[in-house]
């Protein structure tokens, strides 16, 4: 009877500790995927990623994502009925720990990011059989004889500790697929460039930028289309790989331009993509101080900014933003053309800027002195900017400036770029997509052209390194006499521009603190509707920044 009992203990054990696993595995997937999708928007860059770590996984955070585990152990090895099915209710209290947030920009799973998805199964697997064979190893007195107990209970410990510290397992996955990751992109580089070497007649233009190259991208393609078979790298494509993919899926013999952005977060960078496409025409449309965290120094950023210009051949054009500073007192051997809204030097510049809700009305003049006026739908000093670029590439490669009023009448706002929209009986003038110290003025500045009730809702900057306090105070700073109500989106993330705004005299009344997005349109409708009311949405924090 006695022999029975024990057996059926024995199943017992057997069945709650399979649920016990079943319900670890559950509990640990998602955190391994939240990692995975915080490795992937830090552009699968290592550096990056530990940079991350050190701000997201402190004792606190790391005991909160894995505190129900930690309990669940010592029940395990006690080894009981009772303490099993305890340990099993800690896992399921884990996995509501671990429950996935909805994200602005999902986890993408690319078959770069299933590869480390496999190696980091493997990781556990070949950890939990390493600790499986150990508690078979481990001698156990006689009268116990139970090997496989000891067994499991080994292999709980490994995956607990596997569980604590699977940030570091992200970064083992990566360096044990590095070779492979290394090999397919290589495949995949040259066949890019092989696609290239059989257009010689395309002509190719590199965009970059700390800010607007994006914008410079798809009013360049719009002008351009108008007399050329264009093609331009789609989103957000402005690595190395995003290049590619787009040469290799979407470019075809017939396209007589290609405008390629080219974006970066370290030096060398850009000039990686040049070495690929070799540009025959360069545009850069700003330089300040982004992705600081990542440059380290305005210098390291300027550098890798002109590896553009660098690429270049003398028989090409390199177009400069001459409103910024960086850009003008760089100089540069190759024939430059330059242009703004600021200054007289610039070989185009718009003048006579208007702004309505409407859009925006401007002048430019031909190399004849000749003037030409423009309408857009678009708002904004910046947008001008970013358009008298384009029309400088535009006029420079052959298309009238006559030609151009019609397209640059059609020109539509890129999404989360001061995108003007009417939603009822408010007017949203939506800049989320990020943020810098000069766009989020220039987005001021047309804020306070408004009439209406001007509200300015916003989680500051980041990526600025030891300068985030300091730059943030200053567009508070700036911010206090353009706008009637300032809500501000993170108490701790926003506190420098909390003080810049009451330094400047704000009212503190008008001030707004809030935790979340949606709270902050929960504070606007709030309100009191003294008249029409338009918002400026300046910056919404990426993922891994919440």
């Amino acid at each position: 009877m006695a022999v029975v009992r024990e057996e059926r203990q024995n199943i017992m054990y057997i069945v709650l500790f399979g649920i016990w696993l079943v319900t670890y595995i559950a509990g640990a997937i998602p955190y391994v995927l939240y990692l995975m999708h915080m490795f992937q928007q830090d552009s699968y860059k290592p550096r990056e990623y530990r940079e991350w770590m050190q701000v997201h996984t402190n004792v606190g955070r790391i005991l909160g994502k894995c505190l129900y585990g930690i309990i669940a152990l010592p029940l395990v090895m006690i080894g009981n009925i009772g303490c099993l099915i305890a340990a099993c209710i800690m896992n399921a209290m884990t996995i509501l720990v671990n429950k996935p947030h909805k994200a602005k920009k999902p986890l993408v799973y690319t078959p770069r990011v299933k590869r480390m998805l496999v190696t980091t199964a493997i990781l556990y697997g070949i950890v939990a059989a390493v600790a499986l064979c150990l508690g078979i190893c481990v001698p156990v007195r006689a009268s116990d004889g139970q090997l496989w107990k000891q067994s499991m209970q080994y292999m709980s410990i490994a995956l607990l500790v596997l569980f604590i510290i699977q940030p570091f397992m992200i970064l083992a996955a990566n360096l044990i697929n590095h070779p492979i990751e290394e090999g397919i992109n290589r495949h995949y580089i040259n066949d890019a460039a092989r696609i290239l070497k059989q257009m010689p007649e395309l002509k190719i233009i590199g965009v970059t930028g700390s800010y607007g190259k994006t914008s410079v991208k798809y009013y360049l393609n719009t002008l351009l289309s108008s007399q050329y078979n264009v093609l331009h790298t789609p989103g957000n494509y402005n690595t190395t790989l995003g290049v590619v993919r787009t040469i290799r899926e979407s470019m075809k013999p017939f396209h007589e331009i290609f405008i390629c952005e080219m974006g970066a977060r370290e030096v060398g960078d850009i000039k990686e993509i040049c070495d690929l496409v070799h540009p025959d025409y360069g545009i850069i449309t700003s330089i300040g101080p982004q992705h600081l965290q990542s440059f380290h120094t305005i210098e390291n950023i300027i550098s890798t900014k002109f590896e553009l210009a660098d690429a270049v051949p003398e028989s090409g054009k390199v177009f400069l933003n001459y409103d910024n500073d960086y850009i003008r007192n760089h100089k540069i051997n190759k024939p430059v053309i330059s242009y703004g809204i600021s200054g007289e030097g610039e070989a185009y510049r718009a003048y006579d800027i208007t702004v309505s809700p409407k859009g925006s009305a401007f002048k430019m003049k031909d190399g004849t002195g000749k003037t030409y006026e423009f309408h857009t739908r678009l708002v904004g000093s910046h947008n001008v900017q970013n358009i008298a670029g384009a029309i400088a590439v535009a006029n420079t490669l052959g298309i009238p400036m006559e030609k151009l009023i019609y397209p640059v009448k059609q020109l539509e706002s890129v999404p989360h770029r001061l995108q003007l929209i009417k939603q009822g009986d408010r007017i949203i003038l939506d800049d989320a997509y990020n943020s810098n110290k000069s766009g989020f003025k220039a987005a001021l500045d047309t804020l306070a052209m408004f009439q209406e009730l001007r509200i300015l809702m916003t989680p500051g900057m980041v990526e600025l390194g030891d300068e985030q306090y300091d730059e943030n105070k200053e567009v508070g700073v700036y911010a206090a006499d353009k706008c009637d109500y300032a809500v501000l989106v993170g108490r701790e993330q926003t506190k420098p521009i909390q003080d810049g705004l009451l330094e400047a005299g704000f009212t503190s009344s008008r001030m707004i603190v809030v935790d979340t997005l949606q709270e902050g349109f929960q504070m606007v409708s709030a309100i009191p509707n003294e008249r029409q009311k338009v918002i400026l949405i300046e910056n919404d924090l990426p993922d891994n920044y919440s």
